[in-house]
C-alpha cells in the first residue's frame, strides 16, 4: 500500500491518493483542479472507490464533484459539516475567495469514531475538532499513515480563528488522538510536506508545555 500527495489550487491544498497493490484507491480532500487530479489517476490506471473529506472548508472540496462524477463513487464527510458542502458562507469560499465553491450533498455521513471498511481499506476515523467542528483524521494502520487535514502540520498546527474553531480544542485533539499513535506514523498534512508523529512530539513548538 502506498500514497501520493497532489497539491491543488491556489492554496496548494494537498489531495492524497492511497493505493493498494491492485491499483484500487481512495481519494482524500480533492480541493481543486479536478481535471488535473483525474488525469493523474487515469495515467496510473488506478480505480477510485470513494472520496473522503477531513473537513469541508472550500479549499478541500472544490474538485469533489469532478472526481465523484467521473467514477460514480461516494463522498464521506462528518455529519457536523454536511451543510458546509452546499453553503459557501459556511465553507468560507465567499469570505476568502469572493466566489461560491460548493459541492453536492455527501453520500455517507458519519459521526463518532467508527472503523470504515471501503473495499480492501480499513480506515479508523478519529474525531479531531478545533480547526473546524467536524474535522476528522483518518488513521490507516496498514499503511502507517494518518491523514490529518488541517489539524497538524510539520512544525505547526491548524488555524483556529475561523467559524467553529477552538485553539484549546485543537490542542486536545492533537494530544489525545494523534500523539498517542506510533511515533513512526507518517502525518499526511493538508498543506505543506509530510512529517511524523515522533518528529512533531519532539520539535513542534505549539505542542510543548501543553
Amino acid at each position: 500500500m502506498r500514497w501520493e500527495r497532489i497539491p491543488l489550487g491556489p492554496l496548494q491544498t494537498n489531495a492524497y491518493v492511497l493505493v493498494d497493490e491492485n491499483g484500487t484507491c481512495l481519494i482524500f480532500d480533492p480541493g481543486s483542479e479536478g481535471e488535473k487530479l483525474i488525469q493523474h489517476i487515469e495515467a496510473n490506471s488506478w480505480t477510485p472507490l470513494a472520496v473522503l473529506l477531513t473537513h469541508a472548508h472550500f479549499d478541500h472540496i472544490g474538485a469533489v464533484d469532478d472526481v465523484r462524477n467521473r467514477w460514480s463513487i461516494p463522498l464521506y464527510v462528518h455529519k457536523k459539516e454536511q451543510h458546509w458542502l452546499t453553503d459557501p458562507m459556511k465553507n468560507g469560499s465567499l469570505l476568502f475567495m469572493g466566489e461560491a465553491i460548493t459541492t453536492n450533498d455527501a453520500d455517507v455521513l458519519f459521526e463518532g469514531e467508527d472503523m470504515l471498511t471501503i473495499g480492501p481499506f480499513s480506515i479508523q476515523v478519529l474525531e479531531t475538532p478545533g480547526h473546524s467542528p467536524g474535522s476528522v483524521s483518518y488513521y490507516i494502520e496498514d499503511a502507517q499513515v494518518i491523514v490529518s487535514g488541517d489539524v497538524l502540520f510539520s512544525g505547526s498546527i491548524g488555524r483556529t480563528d475561523l467559524p467553529g474553531g477552538s485553539y484549546e480544542q485543537l490542542l486536545q485533539s492533537i494530544h489525545r488522538k494523534l500523539l498517542v499513535l506510533p511515533e513512526e506514523t507518517v502525518v499526511l498534512c493538508g498543506h505543506g510536506f509530510e512529517t511524523t508523529i515522533g518528529a512533531e512530539m519532539d520539535t513542534n513548538p505549539f505542542l510543548n508545555g501543553f
